[in-house]
């Protein structure tokens, strides 16, 4: 018996189709320009993470998770892949899935208020678990939905969360002395 995994994938590009995807589209970029003005005012220190700001950026990425997967699946520009190909973009997404949950339970939190620098768990490998099953999304579902646009989108995407990184590795390196050492022991 064969088993396959069924998602249902429109074919042809509907006006319907493409008015839902330039709507999630649009959701997209704004919630992604959120998070990265987030990291901004955060990285200048006119903004204080706390509960509130810790509300409304989850809240965002939930939107923004949600909204990237759809967008995908409703993506304008199919792209003939091998099945073979399609399955491994999921393979890509789920172990990215992975290591985002790795990284969330071993910190318990999406935004870490206070405390020390964590180097346990999936953080003794990763620095940046979070991020780098973040940027497996946005390899691997464009591959599986054959979402040609999705996957050119996802390359702004990867550049946006690698500045995040950025802005986060210099407030860690202000904040923990021992940073840069754990830096050399660790991978992205």
């Amino acid at each position: 018996m064969k088993y396959v995994l069924f998602i249902p994938l429109p074919l042809v590009a509907s006006t319907n189709v493409q008015k839902t995807f330039f709507v999630l589209l649009i959701v997209c970029v704004c919630t992604h320009t959120i998070r990265t003005t987030y990291e901004i005012l955060k990285h200048k220190e006119t903004l204080k993470a706390g509960k509130l700001s810790f509300v409304i950026m989850f809240t965002n990425m939930l939107l923004l998770w949600v909204s990237w997967v759809l967008l995908c699946s409703y993506d304008i520009l199919k792209i003939h892949l091998p099945a073979v190909i399609r399955y491994t973009g999921l393979l890509i997404a789920g172990i990215g899935l992975v290591l985002f949950l790795a990284g969330l339970f071993t910190i318990k939190t999406l935004e870490s208020f206070d405390g020390d620098l964590i180097k346990t768990g999936i953080y003794s490998k990763i620095r940046h678990p979070m991020y780098t099953g973040f940027i497996l999304w946005l390899i691997g579902f464009p591959v599986f939905f054959r979402a040609g646009f999705s996957l050119m989108l996802s390359l702004l995407f990867i550049g946006n969360i690698l500045f995040w990184r950025y802005l986060e590795e210099k407030e860690l390196e202000n904040r923990f002395p021992t940073y840069n050492t754990y830096k050399k022991t660790t991978i992205f």
